[in-house]
């Protein structure tokens, strides 16, 4: 079987076309993992599949310490690096950037330009 063939599900998985028009309500980032500025940060879980979450997650501008979960992600709006404690490497995400994180690693999230991503985990 070829390894682009889909399998058959008995019900369609709900399609959502505008991750960009989904209400997320943003909180403040609690203190212990501020950096810089005042960054907010929410979610809106959109469905599941397979047994994984997916949705969309945003930051406003500023810095904030994280432990990443198993992630795969795709940037729709806005601007930051992620800088991975452990190993110094940054990565600059913008539209269109992907990334994939593993549950643990550490991260300094530093955010120019509000930023929005839709994610599996």
């Amino acid at each position: 079987m070829s390894p682009f063939r889909r399998r058959k599900r008995e019900q369609p998985l709900p399609v959502h076309t505008d991750a960009l028009a989904i209400a997320v309500d943003l909180e403040p980032v609690p203190s212990g993992q501020v950096v810089s500025g005042t960054p907010s940060t929410g979610f809106a879980i959109l469905s599941t599949f397979d047994g994984s979450e997916y949705g969309v997650w945003e930051m406003s501008e500023g810095a904030m310490s994280d432990t990443e979960a198993d992630e795969i992600f795709v940037v729709l709006a806005g601007e930051a690096t992620v800088l991975f404690v452990d190993t110094g490497v940054e990565w600059s995400l913008r539209e269109g950037s992907v990334g994939r994180f593993t549950a643990g690693q550490r991260t300094v999230w530093t955010v120019t330009r509000r930023l929005r991503k839709v994610y599996l985990s």
